[in-house]
């Protein structure tokens, strides 16, 4: 009797073990099915306005369109490193713009969440608060820190999708324009699709002030087609990747150095009147030394 109780729990934490290593498998195949050759369209809309200001005037629709290639960098066990790059210009002659990279890290505990005007707070979470989750960390043109946050994948009824809500810095495309709020409150959702995958944004454009209450100045939907089409297609990016990479694995390791640190971080928006990426992207990427990288990351970290 003994035995039959015995073996009937052996079975049943091996029937456990063997669903949690089913589900882990399907978030990996859904976050690397993100990689590939994609033509996107980007669509942002304000949708409400709580501003008093009589002369507020909302963000313009934005439609984008490109092509853009989703490269895998990392594919280990607990951690899969995407890097995003557009593809502009003349087909015959194309440009390659290093766009933004996503890290997904299984059951992660260290975060570094934004506050607003270039400030993230160093947060660690206990374990059983992240188990079985994936966190998403989106990383800027030049690698440096954007958001981030936790949460389960979900693969029911024939679907699979993610979804989480962070604070996040502006996008570019509203940085570039308006200073009237310095907090995005991001709710995020990346849904694999049979054409490719959809990230779904519902965000909350927020005025953050030390010692106040948040104030939601508008609303905005964004969404964000994913549709796959012939890996060919992005040849000039993985070309670009190839002699590129090098460098770029350079400057990731130097910012895991400032992360390591594991407390707050500041940044300065410009030095000697240039962003990080302006320093970044001048280099040769085969002439790039490490110590030259280096050196420009940590006159940009305060």
């Amino acid at each position: 009797m003994k035995r039959t109780l015995f073996n009937t729990l052996i079975l049943s934490l091996l029937g456990i073990m063997s669903f949690s290593q089913t589900k882990k498998e399907k978030d990996q195949k859904a976050i690397k099915d993100m990689c590939g050759c994609y033509e996107v369209s980007f669509n942002f809309a304000e949708t409400f306005s709580y501003s008093e200001d009589e002369n507020y005037v909302p963000s313009k629709e934005k439609h984008d369109e490109g092509l853009e290639w989703v490269q895998l960098v990392e594919d280990e066990d607990n951690k899969v490193v995407m890097q995003h790059l557009l593809i502009v210009g003349n087909p015959d002659a194309p440009h390659i713009v290093k766009h933004w990279r996503q890290d997904w890290i299984f059951e992660n505990t260290d975060f570094y969440m934004f506050n607003g005007d270039n400030n993230w707070k160093y947060a660690s979470m206990p374990v059983e608060s992240v188990q079985g989750q994936w966190t998403q960390k989106v990383y800027q043109v030049d690698d440096s820190p954007r958001y981030e946050g936790s949460a389960s994948w979900v693969h029911a009824d024939g679907r699979s999708f993610w979804e989480n809500t962070t604070d996040a810095p502006l996008p570019r495309r509203e940085y570039t324009k308006r200073n009237d709020y310095n907090v995005t409150v991001r709710g995020n959702r990346h849904e694999i699709t049979e054409e490719g995958w959809v990230h779904d944004q519902d965000n909350k454009k927020v005025i953050r002030k030390a010692g106040q209450q948040d104030v939601v100045l508008a609303e905005e939907k964004g969404i964000n087609y994913y549709n796959k089409v012939d890996a060919a297609r992005c040849k000039a990016a993985q070309d670009w990747w190839a002699t590129n990479r090098k460098m770029w694995g350079t400057v990731r390791k130097q910012w895991e150095k400032v992360f390591s640190r594991s407390k707050d971080l500041s940044l300065n928006g410009k030095v000697d009147d240039k962003r990080l990426y302006e320093h970044l992207f001048a280099l040769d990427a085969n002439a790039a030394k490490k110590k030259d990288i280096k050196k420009i990351i940590t006159a940009f970290v305060r």
